[in-house]
């Protein structure tokens, strides 16, 4: 084309070329898939990720300090009294059956999982609250009366 070598500019994020968030090694243009696991969600909702997170937490698979940064108010102190004597915690493996969640207002959410273990059930409420950092915390937490005990 008249000696005139035409380039593409092809820009991406913060207006760096392609080429330069690339890794070193990789020459072709493509640009890496997200992977997928089979069979998991993408992505789980704030009161699905919390009801996991509660569920280690009150089987004592994990201890009552690693929901430190994800509580406010009493909720640590509910915690603290539900860990004394993990509730959850059963002859068998503790899963999330069911989890669901209403949110009566924009920064908050109240919800409720019912934890299967064993030939057990208990149901387990707590609220989620909005936080100013816009993180999801939790505010309460309650374990029901155990069923098939």
């Amino acid at each position: 084309m008249n000696g005139v070598e035409r380039t593409r500019t092809n820009r991406g994020p913060a207006g760096r070329s392609r080429a330069a968030t690339r890794p070193p090694a990789r020459r072709d243009p493509r640009r890496p898939r997200r992977f997928a696991f089979p069979g998991l969600p993408q992505e789980l909702q704030p009161h699905e990720w919390f009801a996991k997170r509660l569920l280690l937490t009150l089987s004592g698979q994990k201890p009552v300090h690693w929901m430190l940064g994800h509580t406010i108010g009493e909720a640590y102190e509910q915690l603290l009294a539900l860990a004394e004597n993990p509730p959850l915690r059963g002859p068998g493996r503790p899963v999330v059956a069911e989890c669901s969640g209403y949110q009566p207002s924009p920064r908050a959410i109240e919800a409720f999982a019912r934890i299967e273990y064993g030939t057990r059930a208990r149901a387990l409420a707590f609220r989620l609250e909005l936080a100013e950092d816009n993180r999801w915390r939790c505010a309460a937490v309650e374990v029901g009366p155990g069923v098939g005990q």
